[in-house]
């Protein structure tokens, strides 16, 4: 049996999209609807954990990185603990590329990743690119058709979400040859702020520095946290550390099969 956290979220609800139709896979969720083979997923709570885990033999864990460092890996320490006491034979979690490291973000990621190496479960880790859709938040045109944040001259190897849930069944659906594998999923061709302006016919413009943005991501209401994790996701792309060329390449259309969804169409189809 498999079980899919996260299921409500955009990567885990399209990663149990490729799971329809099938009596082997359980979907997690923090606020179950009642259908059937849906499980009350609660990494906040970890008494809901012990019985949605049993029965399961390979856990598909999406990241729970929203939030402070220590909230999140309390949230995949409960889950992982939980899932070693379950009997859970596999675990393949979806961490942040190695390309990442610079992030704000991604001491989570990594600690988690050192906890599954320390687990008596297999493990795969799927270190995740930036979503192209992503990017499309972070830099989208205004209505001039200007796209003016700060990514400087770097580029940023943007990937379909799509794809990386696909990628995430694939390997969950039969884990046992990917067990101890660490996957580098980014996109093939990086995007700077020309290409993302090309893509949806515009111009790249930026305005404004980091701190600029800084204070204006300050001023919108946003969580303390999201702070730095935005404008940190500015500054790595701006200074050339998101766009690849430090992680292994191909991966992603490995475990696919097929070539990967471009990614400024998907960055498009986002903005649109």
């Amino acid at each position: 049996m498999l079980l899919i956290t996260g299921v409500s979220g955009g990567l885990g609800g399209l990663a149990a999209g490729h799971a329809a139709g099938r009596s082997d896979v359980l979907l997690g969720t923090r606020s179950p609807d009642g259908r059937p083979g849906t499980r009350r997923v609660d990494f906040d709570d970890p008494a809901s954990l012990p019985g949605a885990f049993a029965g399961v033999r390979t856990l598909l864990l999406v990241s729970a990185g929203y939030g402070e460092d220590d909230v999140v890996t309390a949230r995949h320490e409960a889950a992982i603990g939980a899932a070693e006491a379950a009997g859970v034979r596999h675990i393949v979690y979806t961490s942040l590329s190695g390309d990442g490291d610079h992030l704000p973000y991604a001491l989570p990621h990594r600690w988690t990743e050192r906890r599954l190496r320390a687990s008596p479960a297999a493990w795969t880790v799927l270190r995740n690119g930036l979503y192209a859709e992503l990017m499309a938040a972070l830099a989208p045109p205004d209505a001039r058709g200007r796209i003016t944040a700060p990514l400087g001259t770097g580029a940023v190897a943007a990937v379909a979400r799509a794809d990386l849930a696909e990628a995430a069944f694939r390997v969950a659906a039969d884990p046992a040859p990917h067990a101890g594998r660490v996957y580098e999923l980014v996109g093939e061709v990086p995007l700077g702020g020309a290409d993302l302006a090309a893509a949806v016919s515009g111009s790249y413009e930026p305005e404004s520095g980091l701190g600029a943005v800084r204070a204006a991501i300050a001023a919108s209401g946003a969580a303390p946290f999201q702070v730095p994790m935005l404008t940190g996701t500015y500054s790595a792309i701006a200074h050339g550390f998101m766009d690849g060329t430090g992680v292994p390449r191909g991966h992603l259309r490995r475990l696919l099969g097929r070539d990967p969804l471009p990614a400024p169409e998907v960055y498009a189809r986002a903005v649109g």
